[in-house]
C-alpha cells in the first residue's frame, strides 16, 4: 500500500459505518442466508458422530446474526444437542451487539457462548498458551481471512482443532467476483499486507491444491449497488469507496491517477454491469469446506 494511504481497519468506527452501508447496498447477507438454509444443512449432517454436545468456533463472528442462523440449522440437523459456542471477534462494538442479540432472542438455552474479544491470531496464541485440548465439530470463518497476516497458516491452525468428522467452513469473496479484478489490478497500491490481504477463494483453492488438500466449494451470487461512488463528494459514495479499497478516506488521500483508475475499473464490465442508470458490482462470494486433518 502506498505509504500515504491508511488502512480502513485502523479506524473501527469508520469501518463499522462503511460495513453497515455495504450491507444495505448489497445482497451479501441474503446470499449467505440462502446458502445457510439450502446448502449448509447437508454439510452439517455428518458432523458430531452422534454426540449430544457439539463444540463450535466462530472466527470473526461480527454481530452474530449469521452465526445464530447457522446454529439454528445445526440444531435442526441434530435435535437435542447442546452447543458450546466460542465467539472470536476483535471489535468490542460487534461483540456487544452479538451479546445483546443472544440475550433478546428466545430459544437459545441450548447454546453456551464464550466471548473472546481478540483477533484470530491472538486466539491462536491464547489457545496454545493455555494448552487447550478441546476439539471443535464445526468452525466457521466468514469474511475474515483478509485480516490475518498468513491466511494459509491461520487456516491450518483452525483445521488442526477439528474433531473427528469436523468441518471448517471458509467464506470469502469469490475468485470470479469484481473484488478479484480490483485486487489483481491494484494489489500493490491498495493492500496493506501488515493488516489486510487481498485474498479470494481463488487464492485459497490454489493454496489447498498445492498442498493436496481436498475440499468442497460453492459459488454464491451476490451484487452491490455502487452508483453513489461515481458522484464526486457523495458521502455514501465515499464510504463505499473506502470499503471497496480498504483505504481510509480513499477519495481524499489517494492520488488523482489512482482514484481515476479505480473508478474506471469499478465501472468496467469485468467488475460491474450498468442497468437502469445504476452500476451494479459483482459481489459474488465463495464457500470452501475442509474436513479434519487425517
Amino acid at each position: 500500500m502506498a505509504s500515504s494511504l491508511m488502512s480502513l481497519v485502523n479506524d473501527d468506527s469508520r469501518y463499522q459505518k462503511c460495513f453497515k452501508l455495504f450491507l444495505e447496498r448489497s445482497s451479501e447477507h441474503q446470499c449467505m442466508r440462502d446458502f445457510i438454509h439450502n446448502m449448509l444443512p447437508d454439510i452439517l449432517a455428518s458432523i458430531g458422530n452422534g454426540k449430544s454436545h457439539l463444540n463450535v468456533i466462530g472466527v470473526g463472528s461480527g454481530a452474530g446474526e449469521i452465526d445464530l442462523e447457522m446454529l439454528s440449522e445445526l440444531r435442526l440437523k441434530h435435535p437435542g444437542v447442546t452447543v458450546d459456542n466460542e465467539v472470536v471477534e476483535p471489535s468490542s462494538t460487534q461483540l456487544n451487539n452479538y451479546r445483546v442479540l443472544v440475550s433478546q432472542k428466545p430459544g437459545l438455552d441450548y447454546i453456551k457462548c464464550t466471548w473472546n474479544q481478540m483477533t484470530a491470531i491472538e486466539f491462536e496464541e491464547h489457545w496454545k498458551v493455555k494448552k487447550m485440548t478441546k476439539k471443535a465439530d464445526f468452525i466457521h470463518m466468514i469474511q475474515m481471512l483478509y485480516y490475518v497476516k498468513d491466511p494459509g497458516a491461520t487456516m491450518s491452525f483452525f483445521r488442526s482443532l477439528l474433531d473427528k468428522n469436523g468441518k471448517l467452513l471458509l467464506m470469502l469473496v469469490s475468485g470470479e467476483s469484481g473484488w478479484e479484478k480490483l485486487w489483481r489490478t491494484y494489489r500493490n497500491q491498495l493492500c496493506n499486507t501488515e493488516i489486510s490481504q487481498c485474498v479470494t477463494t481463488g487464492d485459497i483453492k490454489s493454496l489447498l491444491d498445492s498442498k493436496g488438500v481436498s475440499y468442497q466449494s460453492y459459488e454464491l451470487p451476490s451484487q452491490m449497488d455502487i452508483t453513489e461512488c461515481f458522484t464526486e463528494g457523495d458521502e455514501k459514495g465515499e464510504l463505499l469507496l473506502d470499503f471497496l479499497t480498504e483505504v481510509l478516506d480513499f477519495s481524499k488521500t489517494a492520488s488523482s491517477e489512482l482514484k481515476a483508475g479505480v473508478l474506471d475499473l469499478l465501472r468496467h464490465p469485468d467488475c460491474s454491469v450498468e442497468s437502469n442508470g445504476k452500476v451494479i458490482f459483482n459481489n459474488n462470494l465463495g464457500v470452501i469446506v475442509i474436513d479434519q486433518l487425517t
